[in-house]
């Protein structure tokens, strides 16, 4: 079981909650890239993506790797384990309690219910 209350996997959910970091992530998942490299498909400033960067970084999910002069931005999947196993939990969660209202639904009903309800929208 995972621990769901940790501030590390809080800032890994906060990170991924922006659309234009996922887009910034699949990005550098497709190559290594600059803070220049980053901000061109956007309409944002070099210095906005890189707040969006260290949002990332403060999450674990992308590592800062200096290469000359220059920084380039990896991707890091250590984090989107832990974000993983809480998504599994969750959905193995609802779906036992789906099961479980169905196996109600079906023991409850008459047959004659069962079919009215199924006819309604």
């Amino acid at each position: 079981m995972v621990d769901r209350s940790s501030p590390k996997l809080d800032r890994v959910f906060h990170a991924l909650a922006d659309g234009t970091r996922r887009r910034i992530l699949f990005q550098v998942a497709r190559s290594d890239c600059t803070v220049s490299e980053l901000s061109r498909p956007f309409t944002l400033s070099p210095a906005a993506i890189s707040k969006h960067l260290k949002v990332l970084e403060r999450a674990g999910i992308l590592r800062r790797v200096k290469t000359g002069k220059f920084h380039r931005f990896r991707l890091d999947t250590g984090s989107f384990t832990k974000a993983q196993q809480v998504m599994d939990e969750m959905t193995t969660f609802w779906q036992q309690r789906i099961d479980q209202l169905e196996n109600y639904l079906d023991h409850e009903l008459t047959p004659n219910q069962r079919k009215t309800n199924e006819h309604k929208p």
